[in-house]
């Protein structure tokens, strides 16, 4: 028996037709794709709608608004971060931290001038 069988060349037929109608459905008509719309934030849409033609001063406001959001977040947080790290972290003695005296109480010695402190006078009839 040599060669295929009617039902075997019927079924190979058959899987090339379905070949080549796939082979044809992927190729993209020119409606598509078909894409989602494009969801912007509400900073973003604001400056999509602000820079539409028709004035110089917008593309300076956009400009001035990138250049102070590159100082704000590549400059100054970076910097306090680092200050702040500095400050708290590295130094003995931070800048601006005011150390408090020893508490002293009656009969202790004061050490620069050499003087006791008197113990408290006692009020007759005072409660607490």
């Amino acid at each position: 028996m040599s060669g295929y069988t009617p039902e075997e060349k019927l079924r190979l037929q058959q899987l090339r037709v379905l070949r080549r109608r796939w082979l044809r459905d992927q190729e993209l008509s020119e409606r598509e794709p078909v894409l989602p719309r494009r969801q912007l934030g509400p900073v973003a849409a604001f400056w999509e709608r602000f820079l539409q033609p028709g004035g110089l001063w917008r593309q300076q406001v956009f400009k001035t608004y990138q250049t102070g959001s590159f100082v704000l977040t590549r400059v100054l947080v970076p910097a306090w971060v680092i200050l702040y790290y500095l400050k708290y972290h590295v130094m003995k003695t931070p800048h601006g931290v005011v150390m408090s005296n020893p508490r002293i109480f009656p009969g202790d010695k004061i050490l620069e001038t050499g003087e006791i402190i008197p113990p408290l006078k006692e009020e007759a009839g005072a409660h607490h």
